[in-house]
């Protein structure tokens, strides 16, 4: 019986170590299964990125962060790295940060977090470095373009990474320009052409160069405005419609040309001004202080820059204000003629109507006309019927 209870008591004993040992191994594989836990970060160049691990929980074991050269940066609150720019945010036994100022794009690359566990368990985190583009510059343009030129405008930025993104505009319009993107390292160079023939449109035109980056708020925006040379084209106005006797009279050179024509030169049918008394010449204005029948002529103003000469021409015919007022137009007698035409058109248009209206309607053929009034539709057709004997009479008439 004594021996009896004693191997109860032994086997027992094994089961409760048996179970022991079997939780402590639990325990042991629960904190050693777990990874740790990273996320991929995206900094712009020259700025900071906190790179964190952690875990959720953890029986003091180290954590360690490596950058993609697999140099250890710190080893939980360690530094083995001589970088002045990399840092110790938080290190305990379930996370560990670090931080990297001034980044560069050497920085950029897969780092790992070390959980030193039996056997080691690591994770990857991505740090992506954005290259700022560097501000663009509008080349191949030399002022000033003569009309006709062909020219080619060359907006360049470089140092972007992603490549940059640029965009033409003529004053507020959007245009299309040749894009060409090069590879310098780990950044990119991007370069965006425009080639056209300008004429005098084109002058004074601004063509903006928008560059555009994940990395930017704003774009970056440079401008040149055009300046382009052209022949000069002249108009000449004058002061009034009828030039009469005795009366003040302008003329004005207009010109349009760049550079702006100088001087300009009035002649009279070929001639120099024959009065200068009263002909006085302001810049590009003629002055006729007093109209006579003189003055009555072709009269020529001229214009030239180094690009061309150009010229306008102008009749003057003075009238005799006492011949006007007795050979005018009678605008009483103009207004008749006007009323009695309109008169006569609405007649017509009334008589035409009134013949429309009248032979709208049905008509009836001469045989039929005894069935109209027929009381029903025998008696219609016996009436009807009965007319066809004078079938030679038949005749149409309208009601």
């Amino acid at each position: 019986m004594i021996v009896k209870q004693h191997l109860i008591f032994i086997l027992y004993s094994l089961c409760a170590n048996v179970f022991k040992v079997a939780g402590t191994k639990s325990k042991a594989k629960g904190s050693q299964g777990q990874f740790p836990i990273t996320q991929n970060v995206t900094v712009v160049e020259g700025g900071t990125a906190n790179m964190t691990c952690r875990v959720d929980y953890n029986d003091n074991t180290s954590l360690q962060w490596s950058n993609p050269a697999q140099q250890t940066l710190f080893f939980g609150d360690k530094k083995a790295l001589r970088d002045h720019r990399i840092e110790l945010v938080r290190a305990s036994s379930q996370e560990l940060t670090i931080r990297i100022s001034d980044v560069s794009l050497s920085d950029e690359g897969q780092y790992t977090c070390s959980l030193f566990t039996m056997p080691v368990k690591t994770t990857k985190a991505f740090l992506t470095v954005l290259g700022v583009p560097a501000r663009p510059e509008i080349t191949g343009f030399t002022k000033p373009a003569k009309e006709r030129d062909v020219i080619t405008l060359t907006c360049t930025t470089s140092g972007s990474k992603p490549a940059a993104h640029i965009r033409w505009f003529r004053n507020d319009k959007e245009v299309q320009g040749t894009r060409e993107v090069n590879a310098t390292g780990k950044s990119f160079t991007v370069r965006s052409s425009l080639k056209f023939e300008v004429d005098k449109q084109d002058d004074g035109v601004a063509y903006t160069c928008s560059v555009e980056h994940v990395s930017l708020s704003d774009p970056y925006l440079t401008t040149e405005v055009l300046e382009v040379h052209y022949a000069p084209q002249l108009e000449i106005r004058h002061s009034m419609i009828i030039p009469q006797e005795g009366l003040y009279f302008k003329l004005e050179c207009v010109s349009n040309g760049n550079p702006i024509p100088e001087p300009v030169l009035w002649s009279k049918d070929g001639g120099e001004l024959p009065d200068i008394e009263r002909m006085i010449v302001e810049g590009r204005e003629l002055t006729i202080t007093t109209l006579n029948k003189t003055d009555n002529g072709t009269y020529r103003c001229e214009a030239s820059n180094h690009l061309g000469t150009s010229s306008a021409e102008y009749t003057l015919f003075v009238y005799d204000p006492n011949a006007l007022g007795q050979h005018g137009p009678d605008h009483a007698l103009i207004g008749g003629v006007v009323a009695v035409v309109v008169f006569i058109t609405l007649c017509l248009i009334i008589v035409l109507g009134r013949y429309l209206a009248r032979h709208k309607g049905t008509y009836l053929t001469h045989e039929a006309k005894g069935a109209e009034d027929a009381p029903d539709a025998d008696t219609a057709i016996i009436n009807a019927e009965g007319n066809h004997v004078h079938a030679e009479e038949k005749k149409e008439y309208f009601i």
